[in-house]
């Protein structure tokens, strides 16, 4: 992976490739869906772009990370911050400001699952209406954090594009940990990426909310003994260097 980074970085850049070490230290568990490669793939490609002078913006640098991650989807919000929707050949990405009042509950259970394994028990075709039904609950998901009229997300992480055939295949207790945190007070949950932690979401307008509750209510639903759950806000800033 840092070998990928680095040539697509020196190719990119139109330099000449130079030696260079390397470290990673952080929280970000692999193969949980919580996009454990892009802070790889992002942090090296920031980190190289530093030594050598900056040569790149933040555009080029997102760019070659979707490149390398073979889409945007987590390139854009760790590049960028905040709620982000990308596509397009362009790569262009539109950009929301997410309030702190919003937090994310993550229940993270103890074993993995890998993206390419989760692709595979998703099906060659998709029922018409189903697939229509997905497609309004994501407008619905980016009216709200357009409009930071987060109530819209009641009912609207109902998914029938990949959801159903990974809770059957590879996590049978999802929708019984996400109607465990609707009824402790959650917007609503969803599988972060293909998985296996499940994200909830509540609007927290005041201290001491519910979001603990949420999360020792998906932790019982669970029945993961060794699954955990941290609750966190979003990231509006993106991608920082920081010098010591």
């Amino acid at each position: 992976m840092v070998s990928a980074v680095a040539d697509q970085f020196f190719a990119g850049a139109g330099i000449a490739p130079f030696l260079f070490s390397w470290k990673i230290a952080g929280s970000v568990p692999s193969s949980r869906g919580l996009g454990s490669s892009v802070t790889v793939r992002l942090g090296l490609l920031h980190g190289l772009n530093e030594l050598a002078g900056r040569p790149l913006g933040r555009q080029a640098l997102f760019k070659i990370c979707a490149k390398l991650e073979g889409h945007p989807d987590n390139a854009a919000p760790a590049a960028f911050g905040g709620f982000t929707v990308a596509g397009g050949a362009e790569g262009q990405v539109a950009r929301f400001e997410v309030s702190p009042s919003l937090r994310f509950v993550l229940l993270i259970p103890d074993f993995e699952i890998s993206t390419p394994a989760a692709r595979k028990v998703l099906p060659a075709q998709l029922d018409r209406l189903a697939a229509a039904k997905s497609c309004a609950n994501a407008c619905r998901i980016t009216a709200a954090f357009a409009s930071h009229n987060y109530a819209l997300l009641h009912g609207a992480f109902v998914d029938h594009l990949h959801q159903p055939y990974r809770e059957r295949a590879l996590i049978p207790v999802l929708g019984k940990v996400i109607a465990a945190g609707e009824k402790a007070g959650a917007l609503g949950g969803f599988l972060s990426g293909s998985g296996s932690t499940i994200c909830c979401v509540v609007e927290e307008k005041e201290e001491g909310g519910k979001d603990e509750e949420i999360g020792a209510a998906m932790l019982a639903a669970s029945e993961n003994k060794g699954a955990r759950v941290v609750v966190t806000q979003a990231d509006n800033e993106g991608t920082r260097v920081i010098h010591d």
